[in-house]
């Protein structure tokens, strides 16, 4: 990284766009997954798309990596600076473009924070469905770039049902859009490039505008928190409520630790002597709502909870999801550090993964609280270490592997929303065929055949830092 080049990126985004000192580069060595640091040799900070294709290219020329970053609140490593390169941190295009109420959508720049969208539409009585726990600090870019999921994808599905199209600026410096465009209609002819580029983990590109897709917001809403003595019976009233037909907006459980932890930082009244707590969200038109809340509960009592709460107004509700969504900034009472997962298994086997979790944490001796998405069967049990004990954080990743892989023989998958990045590579030889990953790997190289954007990510042997150093230093 030359004086040359560190100027020529100044002339690109101005000197305040660049980042190259030692100490400022800390902050971008890692992100929400703190177990592998590596620091990039330079952040910039573009405002423009024009601005991004011009540091792009620049990195072309001098054949580095390139990392494209949001918020940095991905949870498994997806923008690690393995190997150094040049992190291109897309906060400061954070803005809502416009707005097109009449065809329920709106163009937003890619480091536009998730919940603004939202409160952006809100008096026009729309919403933007995807609603990751980070909704308040993550942004667009990065939940197309991750698929990232949340709550309430039990009804309304993940980031790409949400998503019409996107400017994308590829790593030799053309700019593509994929998808609808912001003037045109929905129906877009030839291969679904967007639905392909949409969860690529930031290895196809720099996104830089994202046309996203609006939702009316329900009429009526009810809320429930259910009770339980046991994380089991939990568990079966989530598949009972299912089996009988009834599509809840979310369902979201929190195990006895989890809670209590909730409980402390934030005082909403949760029991503490639960076994489990269950979340049960109704929306859509007010009338038929109150007969489905009532079937709701007639199942929760079925499966013997203790008491079925619903919130009586929209503050309480407010609250409610509140608590729920700093679950993981709670977990700061029990420990200062924790590993997270989020494997997937069929709903009918939440019992035996949290049987296993529970033996799991016995094994390693190491506490093991829930909270998960129990609607759609996508765990995310919190390892608890301490980073200052190299055993604990040897037993916290052993202990972390085993839930994966315990996913995968029960017929799921080791990510359901927090993508794949650095933490999980090992994995995917597990979960799919070498056919499979060489289909992925050439889905990639028609968008990246030099392999500089995000490497390191996702495939099987790309930890070895070798594999992504620029071809004439390997050959040296």
């Amino acid at each position: 990284m030359t004086a040359d080049f560190l100027a020529q990126l100044r002339t690109i985004v101005g000197a305040e766009g660049v980042i190259c000192g030692e100490q400022e580069l800390v902050v971008y060595e890692c992100d929400a997954y703190t177990l592998e640091k590596h620091a990039p040799e330079a952040v910039v900070l573009p405002r423009t798309t024009a601005e991004v294709v011009a540091v792009v290219k620049l990195c072309a020329e001098q054949n580095l990596p390139i990392i494209p970053r949001g918020a940095g609140t991905s949870l498994s490593g997806a923008v690690l600076p393995v190997g150094g390169g040049v992190v291109i941190a897309l906060t400061r295009m954070n803005r809502v473009l416009s707005v097109d109420v009449r065809n329920r959508r709106a163009l937003v720049e890619a480091g536009c924070v998730n919940a603004w969208v939202t409160r952006a539409v809100q008096d026009a009585g729309l919403f933007f469905a995807p609603d990751p726990s980070s909704q308040m600090a993550c942004t667009i870019g990065g939940n197309v770039a991750m698929n990232s999921g949340g709550p309430h994808t039990l009804k309304y599905g993940v980031t790409t049902n949400h998503i019409l199209g996107f400017e994308m600026v590829l790593p030799d410096g053309e700019v593509v859009w994929l998808g609808t465009t912001p003037d045109g209609g929905e129906d877009v002819d030839g291969y679904d490039l967007r639905g392909a580029a949409i969860g690529c983990e930031g290895m196809f590109g720099v996104i830089t505008r994202v046309l996203v897709r609006l939702v009316r917001a329900p009429q009526a809403w009810k809320t429930m928190l259910g009770i339980f003595e046991t994380v089991d019976d939990a568990s079966q009233t989530v598949s009972d409520i299912i089996g009988d037909g009834i599509v809840p907006g979310a369902m979201e459980m929190m195990d006895q630790l989890i809670t209590q932890a909730v409980e402390d930082a934030y005082q909403f009244g949760f029991p503490r002597d639960a076994g489990a707590v269950l979340i049960v969200e109704l929306d859509g038109l007010a009338a038929g709502l109150q007969e489905q809340a009532d079937r709701v509960v007639s199942i929760c009592q079925q499966n013997k909870a203790r008491e079925v709460r619903i919130a009586k107004s929209d503050k309480e509700r407010a609250d409610l999801w509140k608590c729920r969504k700093r679950a993981f900034g709670a977990v700061g009472r029990l420990s200062p550090n924790f590993l997270t997962q989020d494997g997937v298994v069929p709903r009918s086997k939440l019992p035996e993964i949290m049987r296993f979790i529970a033996a799991t944490s016995a094994k390693y001796r190491l506490r093991i609280p829930n909270v998960f998405h129990a609607g759609d069967g996508n765990i995310h049990p919190l390892v608890l270490y301490d980073e200052r004990d190299p055993d604990q954080i040897r037993r916290a990743v052993a202990a972390g592997n085993e839930i994966l892989e315990q996913c995968v023989a029960l017929g799921g998958s080791v990510t359901g929303e927090h993508g794949i990045g650095v933490e999980k590579i090992d994995f995917m030889e597990k979960q799919f065929t070498k056919a499979d990953l060489d289909a992925m790997r050439a889905l990639r190289s028609v968008f990246d055949p030099t392999g500089r954007c995000n490497p390191h990510k996702l495939f099987p042997g790309s930890k070895r830092c070798a594999d992504f150093l620029p071809k004439k230093q390997v050959a040296a």
